[in-house]
């Protein structure tokens, strides 16, 4: 049977947190933040060039299972001496400088590869601290060559599980870690002690804004490390690639090759959809990994649970219904929205003892017909006739507040998908929606934690403030609405500045944007059959 080969790298994570190696090394998971392009820079800076050193070497043995790229290896009086490059501060006390366990643990693992790879034996590595510009001894010792062997072995025992070890007890060590915001360890101590006062590793607001590439003909192209978008008559503007969190390419706007790779080197998701807003395909990045899914899978297969995640889900979409109602005729209610909001509360409370997802269906469905019925009542008197919600219309729509809240659904269904695919999910296996061919299942369910914050509540803002225009920024054909391109413009515009607003979370204590709360979301749930249960869909509007 093959071998799995475990990385010196990958030794080094095991030693700060079993979780950090499952994570990077058997989950294939990479989030490579500042500290990460610092260090790999800090690398380049300091390889010295003089004669006997050979920088940048990868070995690999099979014997020992075990792979590396040595920093440096150099001859000092005859002996090979591997050293290891760190970028922060040595341990110990100042005139008894140490290495820290795990640089002893991953230059050991370089002695070793050295050894067998050039058949002489290696007495001792070094590790270079840049911080405090210290180099540190470590002796390779028998001792310390029985730790690499058993590190070793315990790497190879996780590589063969589906199961992600638990949160270090050093919770410390989590607020280094470039990893948190994957991980979230907070969130799972949370889980477990609902009295934690969690700490907010994860970024408030994604890396990187939206570009949306509305104009037909309209070309992306890729000059270096940049992203071109040049028009039909030749106008081009320019966007660094870091700054680009995400490409939506409206209609027959294209998009190069080059570019395309670009975006997929930079786990860039780019999204075509049809001048209606409708999803034709996406490219987006995903976590290279087995296990995620194979969690998933087992974890839905359990009536009860996937019942009891359904249960979550709709109870907090009802009560956003519920809550919006109630917050927008805060003062002056109307006796037909007391009506409507009777009947949305009368659903909510039967949520909890729904029997089986088709009666919860029935409930969610029974809940959105009384609040679509109610919604027309939010929108301010002085609004002209034609942008008042009638009858809930999909594709194709038949008034303009559909075909606002379509496109605006079609946005969301985008943002929802990418999140699953950067967390790792599988986003066709869900447990509430029924399996359709044109859409993904996790995707349709995720999305009815949002459609109210994301979607309904900022449409129902930007008419009341007068941004669209019944005649301009719509365009009626044989009955059918559709936006033109100065109402996507617009409501494209309302919907991203609602994403990059930030929320306080009551229930993981802290406050970040409705972009990052969705991919929150989805790690939540990732946890609910990782064994850390408990805080998916207890998000509240308020």
């Amino acid at each position: 049977m093959e071998r799995t080969i475990i990385s010196a790298g990958g030794l080094h994570a095991l030693a700060y947190c079993e979780r950090l190696f499952y994570l990077e090394n058997v989950e294939g998971l990479r989030l490579a933040d500042e500290r990460v392009f610092a260090g790999r820079r800090a690398h380049e800076e300091t390889l010295p060039k003089e004669e006997g050193s050979w920088s940048r070497l990868q070995y690999e043995s099979d014997l020992l299972g075990l792979r590396g790229e040595v920093d440096l290896l150099r001859r000092i009086d005859g002996e090979l001496v591997p050293y290891e490059i760190k970028r922060g501060r040595s341990a110990g006390a100042k005139g008894d400088r140490q290495a820290w366990e795990t640089d002893r643990l991953q230059v050991a693992a370089y002695a070793l590869l050295a050894e067998e790879q050039l058949g002489q034996t290696v007495q001792q590595g070094r590790v270079r601290y840049l911080a405090d510009k210290v180099t540190v001894r470590v002796p390779i010792d028998d001792e310390l060559r029985a730790i690499v062997r058993a590190a070793l072995n315990r790497a190879r025992e996780l590589s063969k599980s589906t199961q992600r070890p638990p949160v270090t007890p050093h919770e410390n060590k989590c607020v280094r870690c470039s990893l948190a915001p994957a991980c979230l360890p907070e969130e799972a101590r949370l889980s477990v002690d609902p009295k934690w006062r969690a700490i907010r590793l994860l970024p408030t607001h994604p890396q990187g804004a939206s570009l949306h590439v509305l104009e037909s003909g309209a070309r992306v192209g890729r000059a270096g490390e940049t992203l071109k978008v040049t028009g039909r008559e030749g106008a081009a503007e320019s966007y660094p690639v870091g700054d680009v969190g995400s490409i939506t390419l409206h209609g027959h706007a294209q998009i190069t090759t080059q570019a395309i790779r670009l975006c997929a080197d930079r786990d860039i998701p780019v999204h075509w959809v049809t001048a209606a807003g409708g999803l034709v395909g996406s490219l987006s990045g995903s976590v290279a990994t087995a296990q995620r899914h194979l969690r998933q899978f087992q974890g839905l297969q359990a009536d009860e649970r996937r019942l009891s995640l359904a249960r979550a889900l709709v109870r907090c979409k009802v009560e956003a219904q519920l809550r919006f109602l109630l917050r927008a005729t805060r003062g002056n209610r109307p006796p037909e929205v007391e009506r409507g909001t009777r009947d949305v509360r009368a659903m909510l409370r039967r949520v909890g003892n729904a029997s089986s997802t088709d009666e919860l269906r029935g409930f969610e469905g029974a809940a959105a017909s009384a609040y679509f019925a109610t919604l027309p009542l939010l929108v301010s008197a002085q609004t002209s006739e034609e942008l008042r919600p009638a009858t809930r219309t999909r594709q194709p729509a038949r008034d303009r507040f559909s075909a606002l809240l379509n496109y605006a659904y079609g946005m969301l269904y985008r943002q929802v998908l990418s999140a699953i695919l950067a967390v790792g999910l599988h986003p066709g296996v869900g447990f509430f929606h029924q399996p359709r061919s044109s859409a993904q299942t996790l995707a349709l369910d995720l999305m009815e934690l949002f459609r109210v914050p994301l979607a309904d509540m900022p449409i129902i803002g930007a008419i009341n403030r007068r941004t669209f225009d019944v005649s301009t920024d719509f365009v009626l054909v044989g009955g059918a609405v559709s936006l033109s391109d100065t109402g996507r413009r617009k409501l494209i515009t309302v919907i991203e500045r609602r994403l990059r607003e930030t929320w306080y979370h009551d229930v993981v204590g802290y406050s970040l944007s409705y972009a990052r709360l969705i991919e929150l979301e989805v790690r939540l749930l990732e946890k609910e059959w990782s064994g850390e249960s408990g805080l998916f869909a207890r998000m509240r509007i308020r």
